[in-house]
């Protein structure tokens, strides 16, 4: 097994983690709010990534920090509204494959910053718009509230992409990751707070879709990734991301019993062929050994 496949199929293994997170968090649904169950997955991964900082990365620095307090505020928002959606829509399979385009957008957003956006873009995200219409509200028209919360949600996980890509070069990954959750749960725990009845019993009756959010999606999935994305080109790793969203889908039905109708999974194919078309550009470029311009990197 060569190196890029042997880091290949690790980000694979995370993919699959943060697929099965979405059953996890529509179980946490059924005993606390999404507030709560930020506060404490997002603290959890936080407290749990510090051993692993202070071996690796010897502590925190100046830049690592600001960029986390920044960038912490906007994963406490994509986490809000993906954790209402999911509640709303109590569907992980949708949760899954409408937050997904995020791979879409993150490249369409790039335009406001002087990114050149491909066609094949354009052609994913007419897929992805089919597939939402089918996945979100099949035979009626307009989507429900945790469709339009899980699609905005969708926009914020773009714009964090965006702003991570901003701070890159200049931080220690996995103290921003510790950094960046932090303050995801200090704003969660406050929102808790004031928007919902926190009880303690809450917490410790859903306590297994929390231990597996905070270690095992939080501080392992990330962890993984940091290592394994060293290594693999960025348009692979796109789109072996966008297999959480069949992890999803297939946890939910394996693990809960619950499945969407045919239409819904006709829908969730048109989302995951766009997330596919999406990036079939970044793979011609990667092949020919060159991107076509600097702006499209």
């Amino acid at each position: 097994m060569t190196k890029e496949l042997r880091y290949s199929a690790i980000l694979l293994l995370t993919a699959f983690i943060w697929g099965i997170g979405f059953v996890a968090q529509r179980a946490a649904m059924d005993h606390m709010g999404p507030f709560t169950f930020n506060a404490v997955r997002f603290g959890l991964g936080a407290l749990a990534l510090i051993p692993v900082i202070m071996i690796m990365e010897k502590g925190f620095d100046r830049a690592t920090v600001k960029a986390g307090l920044i960038v912490g505020v906007i994963l406490f928002f994509a986490a809000a509204l993906q954790q209402w959606g999911i509640a709303a829509t109590g569907s992980a399979a949708k949760s899954g494959f409408i937050t997904g385009l995020y791979i879409i957008l993150t490249p369409i957003l790039g335009i406001f910053f002087g990114r050149n956006t491909h066609k094949f873009v354009w052609l994913g995200a007419i897929l992805a718009t089919f597939g939402i219409y089918f996945i979100a509200n099949p035979g009626t028209l307009g989507f429900d509230l945790g469709v339009v919360a899980l699609l905005a949600c969708a926009v914020v996980w773009a714009i964090h992409i965006l702003a991570i890509g901003h701070y890159a070069a200049s931080i220690k990954p996995l103290g921003f990751t510790s950094m960046q959750c932090a303050i995801c749960a200090i704003f969660s725990t406050f929102a808790a707070f004031v928007f919902e009845d926190v009880q303690f019993a809450q917490i410790t009756a859903g306590y297994i879709p929390i231990l597996y959010s905070g270690l095992v999606s939080v501080f392992i999935a990330y962890t993984l990734q940091v290592v394994a994305q060293r290594h693999v080109a960025p348009a692979k790793s796109a789109v072996i991301f966008s297999m959480e969203s069949v992890f999803g889908a297939g946890g939910e039905a394996l693990i809960l019993g619950a499945f969407l109708d045919v239409r819904g999974y006709i829908g969730g194919i048109l989302i995951f062929a766009g997330i596919i078309v999406s990036q079939l550009v970044s793979f011609g470029r990667k092949m020919n050994g060159k991107y076509h311009s600097e702006a499209d990197k």
